[in-house]
C-alpha cells in the first residue's frame, strides 16, 4: 500500500537549490536506507515529508497515513538536535510523541502513560523514566527518542542518524528493533554507514540534489557515480565503512 509520494519535489535555500525535482513512493512494506554526502539534501527531504519547510511541487499522502489531522509519521532526530538542558524527564520525553493526537494543552491519560512506560520497558531504561534527560547517555537518550517515535503507532517511521555519538550495543538492539518494526511499518533511516545498513534495509535511496532510488540493499562504486552519489565505499575485512567524498556545491546549499 503507497503512504505517500512526492512528485517533481524542489527546495531552495536563499537562492540556492538543495533538492530538484524529486519524485519518489513510500510505501507500507519499504524499510529504505537513505544515503548521500553532506549537505546533499537528505535531512532536507525528510523535512520536506515532515511538513516542517516550504517546498514546490506535491506530496501526496495517503489516507492511511492520516489520523484526523495527524499525519502518522514518527520521528527520530539527530541526537545532536536534542536540547539536554531542557527541563524535561525521560517520561515526558516519550509523552511528547502523543502531542499530535492529544494537542499541546491536554492532559496525558492513564492509559497514556502506562504505554509510554511498557515502551521504555522494551528499550531496558523503565528505571529512568523519571530522570532528567541531561543526567542520561546518549544511548540511553537515544533509547527514549525512539519510543516518543513510535508511541503514536506510526504508519511511517523516520530516523535521521539515529546512531550518532551512541556505543554499539545501542547501534545493535536499535537494528534488531527496527528489523521488528518494519514488520507494521514502514522506515527510512539517514546514514552514512552504507556498508551497516545494507544488511538492514531492503533498498537504498541515493540523495544528492536530486534523488535515486536503487532497488537493492546492495550498491557498488559505479552505481553510486551514475546515481550522482560520491559516497566511497571501502571494506577492511568483514567489516565495511565508508567515506564522504567531495562534491560540487559544497560552498552553496547546507542542511540547517
Amino acid at each position: 500500500m503507497k503512504l505517500l509520494e512526492l512528485q517533481n519535489v524542489s527546495v531552495s535555500y536563499d537562492g540556492c537549490e538543495a533538492l530538484s525535482g524529486v519524485n519518489l513512493t513510500i510505501s507500507r512494506s519499504d524499510f529504505l536506507g537513505v544515503i548521500g554526502p553532506n549537505g546533499g539534501g537528505k535531512s532536507t527531504l525528510v523535512k520536506a515529508i515532515l511538513g516542517a519547510i516550504p517546498y514546490s511541487g506535491r506530496i501526496e499522502f495517503s489516507p492511511a497515513l492520516c489520523r484526523g489531522r495527524e499525519r502518522l509519521i514518527g520521528y527520530m532526530p539527530q541526537l545532536s538536535e536534542f536540547d539536554r538542558a531542557f527541563p524535561i524527564s525521560i517520561l515526558e520525553v516519550v509523552l511528547s510523541g502523543l502531542q499530535g493526537q492529544r494537542g499541546f494543552f491536554c492532559r496525558y491519560r492513564r492509559a497514556d502513560r502506562e504505554k509510554a512506560l511498557a515502551l521504555l520497558a522494551e528499550s531496558g531504561i523503565a528505571e529512568l523514566a523519571d530522570h532528567p534527560v541531561s543526567e542520561v547517555s546518549g544511548g540511553q537518550l537515544q533509547r527514549a527518542l525512539l519510543c516518543r517515535a513510535i508511541i503514536s503507532d506510526p504508519e511511517l517511521l523516520i530516523l535521521d542518524e539515529p546512531t550518532n555519538f551512541v556505543d554499539n550495543q545501542f547501534e545493535h538492539e536499535l537494528y534488531k528493533r527496527l528489523r521488528e518494526l518494519n514488520q507494521r511499518m514502514a522506515i527510512m533511516i539517514i546514514s552514512h554507514d552504507v556498508g551497516t545498513i545494507s544488511s538492514l534495509v531492503k533498498e537504498i535511496v541515493c540523495v544528492n540534489r536530486t534523488v535515486h532510488r536503487h532497488h537493492s540493499n546492495q550498491i557498488n562504486a559505479t552505481q553510486l557515480a551514475a546515481f550522482n552519489c560520491p559516497i566511497q565505499l571501502l571494506s577492511h575485512g568483514a567489516i565495511p565503512h565508508t567515506i564522504l567524498a567531495h562534491h560540487p556545491g559544497d560552498g552553496c546549499c547546507k542542511e540547517e
